[in-house]
């Protein structure tokens, strides 16, 4: 609030400074225009108002709005045309067409939103079927005009005022209302009624602007009778210059501007300014920058701008602006290189000649009084410059150089491409062409006539300047820098010197000299640089760069008025005040509309008298009043305004068109968006913005001229966009704040952290659940494993014991069977014991004798040999020896017999006797055989066994 307050005061400071300042009678002021194809709706502009906030409002074939950027249409219910427009600086624009009125609001979302009134119109005076055609808002009431009926809204009401016969218009001077009854005359609303005012029958019909005149005095404008004065008692005409013209061209509407001007619109022919006596000042039609001549509605902003709603097209007009322009439409003199004025005449040097028109400041323009060009015979070509130099008004041409004299030229030098000239002396001047220096003197009339062309010198010569040392400083037209020195009768160089990038300029291209404050400068594009004749070098002139800024880089500097010079940095202008040592102040603002208009590399501006500068643009010129260009220029500014907010993140959808009133949370799923911004300045200057998202960025943005940021992937939370802008480099407006939030996603919502929370909950009764199932089935895993494992134990015990019982088993058994393998190791050898024995008994009986000394005889013998062959043969033996062998080894008899069922008893028994590992000789007694019959058997035994003779026939039966 403490911001609007300031920004009002400041503007009411602006509007005491404009109403200070004068508009000027020569040339036309500034047009800018805004087309139809620019706004994007209809032809005609109906009627203009303008919000708090500085947003232009127009009835179009809608409400058309324009915020200095961008341009936007709401349409009224059905489409209809908005005939009035008015806001109450309160939010509210109301609007009237046919059979319809109300007011559009913004909503919480930002958007406009019409509210319609005409239901609260009484039923006696419903249904409204006419066009609402003035607005009007005063305090707590709102007047609706139709012709057929006032419809005033108070305190929700509306209560109607209808005339005896249809009005024309109503009109607010003051706190007070008139409205003409068609036929009737003219009547002031007074509570509710009307009041004839007499004498107004003088008027005629259609009143179409009534205006504040003097003290309590109005100003009354009819269609075709011209202009009048009322005093509160009488209506008078008034004659003045303006009258007939407005009579002429039918007058329409008029406003007020700069509380002492009155500019009315016409049918026919533009808008014509007049002063409080009556003098015209200021003629703007189409020939002189208006899109159309029927002029439909005028509006004075709060910065002096008329605003004209034309039949075709809006335009903006700076009635106070300190440049006035005049333009040569038709083309017929050309490119202006120079413009001078001299002698009661304005000279205009062009690409085509050199022109020439009459020059009367002391009279008041008049409006049917335009300039009339002509060309100068013989000046036919390209002029480059025109000088004035000891009251002699010089032509630099491109066929030599010429003195003029009013309306004619002479030549005094036939050496083509005269650039530049500067005064050398008192006595001569030194002109800079395509091929070298010239040199110029004063003949005994004070005329300027040629004198030499210096020799040793032939260097295009595009800029010249002379330092305190009387050294020549010469800018190539191309390339570098020379220092000339002349000789003490100037006819010829004695010394020249070419300086380039390696004596420390920045580039050996568009390098300008130029004399500031009698300090020779050059120009360049990376600043300004100063010569150091000790060390011969140049050097970046820190000081003065530091204090132009974007102007540092200029490649042009004028000699104004005093120590005010003019930097031209590429098109643009400034005026810098170098006045105050140590102090420069410089001023850019006033002049932006001139940027881009001069011929560059050849912009000229010259002084016409003491304050009066006359400038030279590409198809005409501008006459600019000093007293005027110098001001403050920290005024004040709007701020910006947040307009359109959009949503981008599938297709693009508007959010909110109003976006720093609006009070927006959008999804999570449409975080991406983008944001429009404008400020609402409406004169011609460079505008920068700079933005910062808190919450989002780490600092501001850098100055730049876009009007739109996009942000993209924001993250839940609140934002806060803050943006600002600077005009021309310099004035910096206040910060705007747009706060907005993105909502948290579907699963980081309030609900969605309750669901959490109670999931969380019996997710841990759940796991808690689960956690002991688990517990439990690893006990009983445990005790199974437990129980397993001792039946394991158990298990391996009794394994254990067994196999230690199988083990005493086989021990046992093992003792069994070497008992066993003993016993029958006994048994045959107590089997051959008792046949050895048997044999020796045998052979002993051989050897008995009977009582006599002879020997027993053959029968006696045959029978003991009988029984002890009997013994020796006894099967019983073997029988018995036969199971114990089956016994110790297995049923060795069996398996022999199952794989060899060939052998007989006898090969079973040398088998066992073999297995046994029996000596021959033992085995011999075993089986009562020799033992050569040993050795056969064993013969035999192999053939039947199938032994290879490497086989040994033990060993085989050892492992059977």
């Amino acid at each position: 609030m403490l911001k609007r307050i300031w920004f009002s005061c400041a503007i009411l400071l602006v509007n005491l400074l404009a109403v200070a300042a004068d508009i000027k009678s020569v040339g036309v002021p500034y047009v800018q225009n805004y087309t139809k194809f620019q706004y994007q709706s209809g032809n005609q502009n109906w009627s203009i108002t303008r919000d708090e906030h500085g947003v232009m409002y127009f009835g179009n074939e809608g409400l058309l709005s324009f915020d200095g950027r961008y341009w936007q249409l709401n349409r009224m219910p059905n489409g209809l045309i908005v005939r009035a427009v008015a806001a109450d600086g309160k939010g509210r624009i109301y609007a009237g067409g046919f059979g319809e009125f109300g007011y559009w609001q913004a909503n919480e979302r930002g958007f406009l939103k019409y509210h319609s009134l005409t239901p609260l119109i009484p039923k006696n005076s419903w249904p409204l079927k006419e066009e609402i055609w003035k607005i009007y808002i005063d305090h707590d009431q709102v007047l609706f005009q139709a012709f057929g009926a006032i419809y005033r809204y108070t305190n929700g009401r509306i209560s109607v005022i209808k005339p005896q016969k249809p009005f024309l218009f109503l009109f607010r001077t003051g706190k007070r209302y008139f409205a003409e009854e068609i036929g009737s005359g003219l009547f002031e609303l007074k509570d509710n009624r009307l009041s004839y005012i007499n004498g107004s029958d003088k008027l005629g019909s259609r009143v179409l602007a009534i205006l504040p005149y003097g003290n309590e005095k109005l100003l009354i404008g009819t269609a075709q009778n011209g202009l009048f004065i009322y005093d509160g008692q009488t209506i008078t005409p008034w004659q003045n210059q303006a009258n007939d013209f407005l009579k002429n061209y039918q007058l329409n509407n008029g406003v007020v501007v700069a509380g002492k001007y009155y500019a009315f619109g016409t049918i026919l022919n533009g808008i014509v300014v007049i002063d409080g006596a009556g003098n015209v000042v200021q003629h703007v039609n189409k020939a002189s920058g208006l899109q159309n001549n029927t002029v439909l509605s005028l509006y004075t902003d709060s910065e002096q701008n008329l605003w004209a709603g034309l039949d075709n097209g809006i335009d903006r007009i700076e009635l106070n602006s300190p440049l006035n322009f005049y333009f040569d439409k038709t083309g017929r003199f050309g490119t202006v290189y120079s413009s001078i004025i001299f002698g009661n005449k304005i000279y205009l040097g062009t690409n085509q000649g050199l022109f020439y028109s009459d020059w009367q400041p002391g009279n008041a323009t008049s409006l049917m009084q335009p300039f009339d060009f002509k060309l100068i015979p013989g000046s036919q070509g390209q002029v480059w410059e025109l000088s004035m130099h000891d009251g002699r008004l010089l032509c630099s041409h491109n066929d030599g150089t010429f003195q003029v004299n009013g309306n004619t030229i002479a030549k005094i030098s036939s050496l083509a491409g005269g650039w530049t000239i500067k005064k050398l002396n008192d006595s001569l001047l030194i002109q800079g062409c395509y091929t070298g220096l010239i040199i110029y003197r004063k003949d005994a009339a004070g005329n300027w006539v040629l004198n030499n062309k210096v020799e040793g010198f032939i260097e295009p010569s595009r800029l010249l300047e002379q330092d305190s040392k009387g050294h020549i400083w010469v800018s190539h037209a191309y390339k570098g820098i020379y220092k000339v020195t002349l000789s003490a009768d100037r006819k010829r160089a004695v010394a020249q010197k070419y300086y380039d990038k390696r004596s420390g300029l920045p580039d050996s291209y568009n390098i300008g000299v130029f004399n500031l404050d009698d300090r020779i400068v050059f120009s360049s594009d990376s600043g300004f640089y100063v010569y150091d004749d000790i060390t011969d070098h140049f050097y970046k002139y820190q000081q003065l760069n530091k204090k132009l800024h974007t102007f540092s880089s200029s490649n042009k500097i004028i000699a104004a008025i005093g120590h005010k010079y003019w930097f031209i940095n590429h098109g643009r202008v400034a005026l810098a005040n170098l006045s105050v040592p140590g102090k420069l102040s410089i001023d850019s603002n006033r002049f932006s509309m001139l940027n881009g208009q001069m011929v560059q590399n050849y912009e000229n501006i010259s002084l016409i008298n003491n304050r009066i500068y006359l400038i030279s643009i590409d198809d005409g010129f501008v006459i600019l009043d000093d007293r005027d260009a110098v001001g403050d220029n920290k005024q004040a500014l709007p701020d910006v305004l947040v307009r359109k907010v959009e949503n981008i993140t599938n297709n693009t959808a508007t959010i909110s068109e109003m976006g720093a009133n609006a009070d927006i949370t959008l999804p999570y799923s449409e975080n991406n968006i983008r944001i429009s911004f404008s400020l609402p300045y409406y004169k011609q200057a460079k505008i920068r913005y700079q933005y910062y998202l808190e919450g989002y960025s780490r600092h501001w943005s850098e100055w730049g001229p876009q009007t739109q940021k996009e942000f993209t992937n924001l993250g839940a939370g609140s934002y806060q966009f803050k943006v600002r802008a600077k005009i021309n480099d310099q004035n910096i407006s206040g910060i705007t704040t747009f706060n907005f939030e993105i909502a948290a996603p579907w699963y980081a919502g309030k609900a969605a952290i309750v669901c959490y929370v109670l999931l969380a909950i019996a997710l841990y009764y759940l796991i808690r659940y689960y956690y002991r199932r688990k517990l439990l089935r690893h006990q009983q895993e445990i005790q199974h494993r437990m129980k397993k494992e001792q039946e394991e134990i158990l298990r391996q015990k009794a394994a254990a014991n067994e196999q230690h019982i199988i083990t005493i088993k086989n021990e046992q058994l093992q003792a069994d069977l070497a008992s066993k393998s003993r016993e029958l190791a006994n048994s045959a050898m107590n089997i051959v014991y008792k046949n050895e024995l048997l044999q020796k008994i045998s052979d002993e009986i051989n050897n008995f004798k009977d009582s006599s000394g002879k020997k027993l005889s053959e029968d006696q013998l045959k029978k003991i040999r009988k029984t002890i062959d009997e013994g020796m043969t006894d099967d019983r033996d073997w029988n018995v020896f036969e199971n114990s062998f089956n016994e110790a080894h297995e049923n060795f008899f069996k398996k022999l017999k199952h794989q060899h069922p060939d052998l007989v008893p006898n090969d079973l028994k040398l088998c066992a006797y073999l297995r046994m590992n029996m000596s021959s000789k033992e085995m011999a007694s075993l089986l009562n055989i020799s033992l050569r019959g040993v050795e056969i058997r064993r013969y035999r035994l192999r053939k039947k066994l199938n032994l290879p003779h490497d086989k040994n026939l033990t060993e085989f039966l050892l492992e059977l």
